[in-house]
């Protein structure tokens, strides 16, 4: 045996008797520590009146070059949306939501809820931003702010919570779906780039499924089966998960099923019980019987987990009782293939999910805005398998591996039952800040009202261990807390090498960070529901540059 090789034997032996730490690994959370810089606040207020800012919800920020002169803009919205200098974050311009440009704050018909979307949505080589909005208006404007033709619509007079922009097949120009919180079944409007509602929509509009009011940005669209078409995924206000085709069929379910379509297979806690499709909901019963999820509030994402080359449904959900009263006990996670069967590949069966992963804090809203579970799909561990991360009521963020446990420091609380109040998180955004080979996972936080505190943003190692936290500036006006409930975007908004992190805050407006030391980083997860396009489909890894025409930092390369 020659030296060389029995220096890599010997090796390996320390590293297996946990002598040594193996690379990327055990040492990863001291040099990422030491390596990884704290975020510095670079502007904010943006967005702001004169003594207010307008309340920002769960919209996540967008980031691009919307004029095409070098310089990115940050789109947000909170109430009316707003384009912002990147670099200075001075305000460029401003319209009312789902109305033409008008005086700041005239004629807002209600909040925005999911994140801005931004794309070239009608092919014709300039960027537009779609927005969807409480009181049922959803619009499409160009770079300046003015509405592109066909725009606005008003599908429905309730709230629109979901947006998601796509080329559902493949040909250049682009669908645009929103979801409604309606108290009706037909709850997901699928228009074309010029607004016309595409044939077979709105869904559920038949008895192939059940469905009812989608009460967060739930809907994910992509090719899950390998055809070169999207497909959509929407889970709603019931115990069902709808999954259709491009003309609002709904996709059948696997033969094991009964022949139904996934929108009639319900989702249990006991595969037994999901099978033969009910339970007895009796307190006298094992909760076997008892334990299902419901999906107002459970996100849906698109990825390959287990890098096979097919794409498998994550969707997350509110599991309860369903004995009367229909007490909430944990936030479940679900992975399916494309025929709705669960997860069951490489080695790894999702037949029984991860349960009990911790009940809620609070589920009232009057004391503390909800904890929106939206999924993130990334490798944590550079290991070639994603990780499935998602913040929860229980007041910590969640990171599972795909043999079902949490690996390290996860989950990672941001409540202290110590300072008195309740503190949730919001969806997180990942990158390998370093570029170290293992991921960094970034998030806000937010609190109890009538605090008067605010919440932080913080930066974790792969193992859930806190690098960073930095506290968010105080509320800006009357309100009496503060934090962030949207997902960060990571993006470069200022034209320097490193990255910058931006924020739609509760009621200090559009923040923006430095982040130092970051022009190496690998951005794998890079704002709310992975993508400008808000669709929820993680299809490669996204790379640090402005993509070819679009000029949208951070995006996801196709």
């Amino acid at each position: 045996m020659g030296p060389i090789r029995f220096l890599v034997l010997l090796s390996l032996l320390l590293i297996q008797a946990e002598i040594i730490p193996p690379p990327n690994r055990r040492a990863a959370a001291t040099v990422e520590t030491q390596s990884v810089q704290a975020p510095v606040l670079k502007w904010q207020k943006s967005g702001c009146f004169a003594s207010w800012c307008e309340t920002g919800w769960y919209s996540s920020p967008a980031v691009a070059d919307l004029d095409r002169d070098g310089r990115p803009e940050v789109i947000g919205s909170g109430y009316s949306i707003v384009v912002l200098d990147g670099e200075t974050g001075e305000l460029a311009w401003r319209v009312s939501s789902g109305h033409d440009r008008t005086e700041p704050g005239a004629g807002n018909v209600g909040r925005t809820w999911p994140g801005v979307a931004v794309a070239d949505i009608d092919g014709d080589g300039e960027l537009e931003i779609a927005t969807a909005h409480g009181g049922g208006y959803i619009s499409v404007y160009n770079h300046l702010g003015y509405f592109e033709s066909g725009w606005p619509q008003h599908p429905v007079s309730s709230e629109l919570r979901g947006l998601a922009v796509f080329d559902l097949e493949a040909d250049g120009a682009m669908e645009i779906l929103v979801t409604g919180a309606v108290s009706d079944q037909i709850n997901a409007w699928l228009f074309e780039h010029n607004g016309v509602v595409r044939a077979g929509w709105p869904q559920l509009s038949n008895d192939s499924g059940y469905a009812w009011g989608v009460y967060n940005d739930n809907a994910a669209a992509g090719d899950v089966d390998g055809d070169g078409f999207a497909e959509i995924i929407i889970p709603s206000d019931v115990h069902y998960i709808n999954a259709y085709e491009e003309n609002g069929s709904q996709i059948p379910a696997h033969p094991i099923y009964g022949g139904k379509g996934w929108g009639k297979v319900g989702v249990w806690e006991s595969l037994e019980t999901e099978l033969r499709g009910w339970g007895t909901c009796s307190a006298s019963d094992d909760r076997s019987e008892r334990y299902r999820a419901n999906f107002a509030h459970g996100a849906g994402v698109m990825a390959d987990l287990n890098a096979d080359g097919v794409n498998e449904v994550i969707v997350t959900g509110n599991v309860y009782d369903c004995i009367p009263g229909y007490p909430s006990q944990y936030t479940g996670v679900y992975i399916f293939h494309a025929d709705r069967k669960r997860f069951d590949a490489s080695g790894f069966n999702w037949d029984a999910a991860p349960y009990d992963t911790g009940a809620p804090l609070s589920e009232d809203y009057n004391l503390i805005e909800n904890a929106q579970p939206n999924p993130v799909i990334t490798d944590l561990d550079g290991d070639g398998n994603k990780e499935i991360l998602y913040a929860s009521y229980d007041g910590r963020v969640h990171a599972f591996w795909l043999d079902k446990s949490e690996h390290g420091g996860w989950p990672f609380a941001v409540y202290n039952p110590a300072q008195g109040f309740y503190t949730f998180a919001s969806e997180p955004v990942v990158a390998d800040l370093d570029n170290n080979g293992t991921a960094e996972v970034i998030f806000a936080s937010w609190v109890q009202k009538g605090t008067g505190q605010s919440g932080s943003l913080y930066v974790l190692d792969y193992l859930g261990n806190q690098i960073h936290q930095v506290g968010i500036p105080p509320a800006f006006g009357s309100a009496d807390w503060n934090g962030a409930l949207a997902a960060p975007t990571l993006a470069d908004i200022d034209g320097d090498p490193d990255l910058e992190l931006v924020l739609n805050s509760a009621h200090s407006g559009l923040l923006a960070y430095d982040l130092p030391a970051t022009a190496e980083a690998r951005v794998l997860w890079t704002t709310g529901r992975g993508s400008f396009r808000r669709d929820g489909y993680l299809k490669t890894e996204v790379i640090v540059s402005y993509e070819h025409q679009a000029f949208l930092p951070l995006m996801r390369r196709d």
